[in-house]
């Protein structure tokens, strides 16, 4: 199973506060692990133009204010932009399946500084990791449920959405999910 490029939705039991409601875009999936970022939990606390002062970037009148989210609890410190597949950056851009990109180097945040780069793209600070099989046994304690990517749950303005539409595009009325998981 590979669930590169795909999305991954917190049931209601999840017994780790850190993903509750959370949705994943798994961004490298192999037999060594995932790594994903949530894409439904905005950081308040930073914008992107204080990053930009902090990292030292200029910026043009032309800055693109990107939203920072909370990518996950591993490496709260390290920034991930992930984009449009519009953009190759540097050899460090990765694919996530066909339609994205995730790029960890400062060529991307100078492009959106000066109001080019990614038609759509966002920072994640942090990232959500698991080891070999990690994943794959989560999913089977129906912990998670896995569907497809749309540019709307990825990059949409509304994050407090973003679950429940996520539910919705796989045919799952939020509503009937129980707050209590089991197996058959």
């Amino acid at each position: 199973m590979d669930l590169t490029g795909k999305m991954i939705v917190a049931m209601p039991a999840m017994g780790d506060p850190r993903f509750d409601r959370a949705v994943i875009l798994i961004c490298a999936h192999s037999d060594e692990g995932a790594m994903g970022l949530i894409v439904n939990k905005p950081l308040t606390e930073l914008s992107f133009a204080e990053l930009l002062t902090q990292l030292k970037i200029g910026s043009s009148d032309r800055r693109r204010d990107i939203k920072l989210h909370f990518g996950g609890p591993v490496e709260r410190g390290r920034g991930f932009v992930l984009h449009s597949a519009d953009y190759r950056g540097s050899s460090a851009t990765t694919h996530v399946g066909a339609a994205y990109g995730m790029t960890a180097t400062l060529d991307v945040l100078e492009a959106l500084a000066r109001g080019r780069g990614p038609e759509q793209a966002f920072l994640a600070l942090g990232y959500t990791g698991w080891g070999p099989g990690q994943l794959e046994a989560e999913i089977a304690r129906n912990d998670w449920l896995t569907g497809e990517a749309s540019d709307d749950l990825v990059f949409g303005a509304e994050n407090a959405a973003k679950w429940a539409g996520a539910l919705r595009a796989m045919g799952i009325p939020p509503v009937a999910l129980s707050p209590t998981s089991g197996r058959a």
